[in-house]
């Protein structure tokens, strides 16, 4: 007999509320100077993220009351959109060009990016795909080259945008998805040989790759070049010192560090309220990888399980490439920390993932 449905976990949705919340303060804080001079307004970018964050909070309401194995039978379908949004936003003239890449859809300075939307889909559908053929993903052929091939020609769409950021979240949820529904690592090993020797094809076919990569490792070679986002992203954490500058006192802000609300707004987070408010936030998303972990453990079936695991993925790869990529631990590639940052596609989507992942809490055995 199915398990009764109980309360959403109560530590996650917590985090959850938590970390919005600071999300909408360190926006303000962060875009303020920023949007009063492009746009006249202090508070320009805090009120899209507030409009997106109620739809958001919507969607979450919406997913975490709707059982999830609903979204089983839409899985397909959700991710034959997410390809023909992906194809369709590199057509010239109906794709949106925004900081180099041809990632949007939409009209003004409202639109959607389909690859932040093609992250969830995937998810979906591998965790229907490995639920139905899980005796068959220790075969390579038959088990693993299936999904593995999905993965990658959806890589391949968001690459050509190009989005290496949000495409590495994609992958890295999707491995960890798969190597959870046990395919085997040696299989996954060789898999990832390969993919090194891709990874390095890529960067030395796009110039500005290979930069980033050299800008990386030495930063100061081109300080006001390639390097300057990761030097001043530094210049903000350190004087963060232990407790901040205080809120609304960071001086990266003043048109230093370029997009602070964006991918740089820990760095600006640290710089205002110093090592205890960075911890603190790292703390909060350590509570949701937990708590999705756990439900996951205790989801009544092997769906609801990868599914967990899956939105739980990409919640952790994306917070730690965020971060390594701000205290400069890893290149810059884009990516914005979730819940945090400004962006309406990451961040409704991420809340209505995060309602599934209640949803599936609901029902822990």
């Amino acid at each position: 007999m199915a398990k009764a449905r109980s309360a959403p976990d109560i530590w996650m949705l917590a985090a959850i509320g938590l970390i919005l919340a600071i999300g909408l303060i360190m926006v303000y804080s962060a875009s303020a100077v920023l949007a009063f001079h492009e746009h006249g307004d202090r508070f320009y970018f805090v009120k899209r993220q507030a409009l997106f964050a109620a739809l958001g909070i919507g969607a979450l309401i919406f997913t975490m009351n709707t059982h999830y194995t609903v979204w089983k039978k839409w899985a397909p379908m959700a991710l034959l959109v997410c390809f023909g949004l992906l194809v369709l936003v590199l057509i010239p003239g109906v794709g949106v060009v925004r900081g180099g890449a041809r990632s949007w859809l939409g009209i003004s300075s409202f639109g959607i990016q389909p690859s932040e939307f093609m992250k969830l889909a995937m998810i979906l559908f591998l965790a229907k795909w490995l639920s139905e053929k899980q005796q068959t993903i220790t075969h390579f052929t038959k088990g693993l080259l299936p999904p593995l091939g999905l993965v990658g020609l959806a890589f391949g769409l968001i690459m050509l945008q190009p989005d290496l950021g949000t495409g590495a979240v994609m992958v890295g949820a999707s491995l960890l998805l798969i190597f959870t529904a046990g395919a085997r690592m040696a299989h996954l090993g060789g898999l990832a040989m390969i993919g090194v020797a891709g990874f390095v094809g890529l960067i030395i076919a796009a110039p500005y790759r290979l930069k980033r990569i050299t800008n990386f490792l030495d930063p100061w070679a081109d300080p006001l070049g390639g390097g300057y986002q990761i030097i001043q992203s530094l210049f903000a954490i350190g004087p963060g010192g232990l407790v901040g500058l205080g809120l609304g006192m960071s001086r990266q802000k003043y048109s230093y560090l370029p997009e602070p609300q964006t991918d740089f707004i820990f760095s600006i987070l640290a710089e205002e309220l110093g090592f205890i408010g960075g911890v603190t936030l790292i703390l909060l998303f350590l509570v949701v990888v937990w708590r999705g972990v756990r439900a996951a453990i205790a989801s009544p079936d092997t769906f609801g399980s990868l599914l967990a695991i899956g939105i739980t993925g990409i919640i952790g790869v994306q917070v730690l490439i965020n971060i390594g990529v701000v205290i400069g631990m890893m290149p810059v590639t884009g990516i914005t920390l979730p819940l945090v940052s400004y962006g309406g596609s990451s961040l409704t989507l991420l809340l209505t993932a995060l309602g599934i992942l209640l949803n599936i809490s609901r029902y822990s055995r």
